[in-house]
């Protein structure tokens, strides 16, 4: 396996790890808000996230990589903690809508750092992939943003 390769394969294990993250993440928001709408937007985006994992676990595996399975240690002690802060400050739908915010900031942010590595190394057989799914996280970023503010000023 080439060095490329192996890069390629770091970078979309990673971003493996975002999705599945994010799917997680927005699973639990499902569970926590009354809202039905926005049940239904958690319920919708958890499976979005599910398809780029999958989608990336694709990838790997046709670069000769084993794909990761599971989500971040780091996702996971977000979601403890917020599990732990709920008990205090409720599960208000403008608290829902903060997390789930705050967990598209770090899937952007780990987006990001992905197009950079693969522009760095000139990792042109993945770049389109995690260019497109880029996009639909900053859409989703932008949409729970909005979500969320809109939820603050009704309070």
């Amino acid at each position: 396996m080439t060095d490329l390769n192996k890069e390629a394969i770091s970078v979309l294990n990673d971003l493996i790890e975002t999705s599945k993250d994010g799917q997680e993440g927005f699973k639990s928001c499902a569970e926590d808000i009354k809202n039905a709408e926005l049940k239904a937007l958690f319920v919708k985006r958890s499976a979005d996230c599910g398809t780029a994992a999958a989608e990336l676990q694709t990838e790997v595996r046709k670069l000769g990589g084993d794909p990761e399975t599971t989500t971040s240690v780091a996702g996971d002690l977000h979601r403890r903690w917020v599990d732990v802060k709920s008990i205090f400050t409720g599960k208000g739908e403008e608290a829902v809508l903060n997390e789930a915010e705050r967990g598209e900031d770090h899937a952007l942010k780990a987006y990001k750092e992905a197009l950079e590595k693969i522009n760095k190394h000139n990792l042109v057989g993945i770049r389109d992939l995690v260019e497109r799914q880029f996009q639909n996280v900053q859409r989703n970023h932008d949409q729970v943003k909005a979500l969320r503010n809109q939820a603050r000023a009704r309070a």
